[in-house]
């Protein structure tokens, strides 16, 4: 089972990632040079960014998901999936004043860079691949949007976000909507237990499992270890 999620985690891996942040530090102090160079701190936020999101695609269970919510195991659900884990970290960092927002534009920037290498990766014409880039931006947008009204209502109102994107209209099992409702309630109260400045600093997040073995504990999670330069 999620065999196209393995074989794309077998070839996309964050050392493919790493090369990419380098050139896209680099070009900041290019740009430096001619007098429009990004601060130290947000070219760190930018690294941060590609840590958290690397965590969205490398620390969630797809699996787990595939199975207990019914998805097919296809790049639709994959995209689905990360987009919800995405949004949450939007969620947290949009807390954090001015660098977190800088943070959110950043985290998104990878996660189209990452779709579109995925995409050529599995064989999808360029043609029809800029397509559905485009659909899925619709899409993404559409979905922040929902989730955003969702988890400011109540249980009922982030159920019917979830349907509507998540499950694509098509959930028929209502115990499959309350255990995404309770995941991404525990979720959230998860990420924001977490410190914003670490965040800034070293963008490790780490998930709830989707079932958790014991209800009752939702641990606060460790602070995380970096260097003098945030690394």
């Amino acid at each position: 089972m999620a065999l196209l999620v393995r074989v794309l985690r077998n070839q996309i891996g964050i050392s493919q990632w790493v090369p990419g942040c380098s050139r896209l530090l680099l070009a900041s102090r290019t740009q430096g040079q001619q007098g429009r160079t990004l601060s130290g701190t947000f070219q760190k936020i930018k690294i941060a960014a590609l840590r958290m999101y690397t965590s969205c695609v490398e620390k969630t269970d797809f699996e787990e998901f595939f199975l207990r919510c019914q998805m097919p195991d296809t790049f639709n659900s994959w995209f689905l999936i990360t987009l919800l884990h995405v949004w949450m970290c939007l969620v947290r960092m949009k807390q954090e004043g001015r660098s977190g927002k800088y943070m959110c534009r950043i985290i998104v920037h990878f996660m189209w860079e990452d779709v579109e290498q995925r995409g050529r990766i599995m064989g999808v014409n360029s043609y029809i691949l800029k397509k559905n880039m485009m659909l899925m931006t619709n899409n993404f947008y559409a979905a922040i949007l929902g989730y955003d009204e969702g988890i400011l209502s109540d249980d009922r109102g982030l159920a019917a976000a979830l349907w509507r994107t998540f499950f694509n209209q098509k959930c028929e099992d209502p115990r499959q909507l309350e255990l995404l409702v309770e995941y991404v309630r525990k979720q959230i109260q998860y990420l924001d237990s977490m410190n914003g400045e670490d965040l800034l600093l070293t963008g490790e997040v780490s998930w709830r499992p989707l079932v958790e073995k014991n209800p009752q504990s939702i641990l606060k999670p460790h602070s995380p270890t970096y260097n003098d330069e945030g690394l």
